[in-house]
């Protein structure tokens, strides 16, 4: 049963990031602009990436042996840019870094959930294992670039309108400056960047190095 369920949501996470990728494409073909890219996905984005959090729920029943620390980070990582970016900061969905991040997202989450899929039913073909572990070496400068830029780009107008603002005094004596944590959240978006490109490497070598072996 659980074989028949996960092989279901891949599936299905792989059709919706499809339609995105397909969405984007036909969007740019026919001469749409950078700045009304976001209207045209923004339903399947929230719905797919928040579908997603589902994986957390997978990892933490031992459906996967995915780590759920490691998942948490990534979840919350992509919804963080997903609705607290992307939703609550319009400038942010103007923003050139959207269809950057956009295209590294949904290519990567095409290959990854298919492989998830076919791997359910039988071994993935080379290609597939090959995309898998090859193209996150584009991917991932190019989602760094682009989460930094809708971050950028959304910053001021968070400054301007007071958004998510806690402000003194109140009962609770806190506050809250969301524009200083999206800063913080670029800094440590460029600080750990390296550490996870590197790992993705030594990952790249041990799995492909073993297939090239067989």
């Amino acid at each position: 049963m659980s074989k028949f369920y996960l092989l279901a949501y891949n599936s299905a996470q792989a059709v919706g990031w499809s339609y995105m990728l397909l969405k984007m494409g036909s969007h740019f073909a026919l001469g749409g602009a950078t700045d009304t890219l976001y209207d045209g996905v923004k339903m399947s984005l929230q719905v797919f990436q928040t579908l997603a959090m589902l994986e957390l729920v997978h990892a933490m029943l031992g459906l996967v042996r995915s780590s759920v620390q490691v998942t948490m980070q990534q979840l919350f990582a992509r919804m963080y840019i997903t609705w607290a970016i992307l939703y609550s900061l319009p400038p942010a969905q103007l923003s050139l870094g959207f269809p950057i991040l956009l295209f590294a997202w949904t290519v990567t989450e095409v290959i990854r959930y298919s492989m998830y899929a076919v791997s359910l039913v039988t071994s993935p073909p080379f290609f597939l294992v090959w995309l898998r572990y090859t193209f996150f070496i584009i991917a991932y400068p190019m989602g760094l670039v682009g989460e930094l830029m809708v971050s950028y780009s959304g910053r001021t107008y968070a400054e301007e309108h007071d958004i998510f603002a806690v402000k003194l005094p109140n009962k609770l004596n806190i506050t809250f400056h969301f524009p200083s944590v999206i800063l913080v959240f670029m800094v440590l978006y460029i600080i750990f960047f390296n550490p996870m490109y590197i790992h993705m490497f030594g990952q790249r070598k041990k799995v492909l190095g073993g297939k090239k072996e067989e």
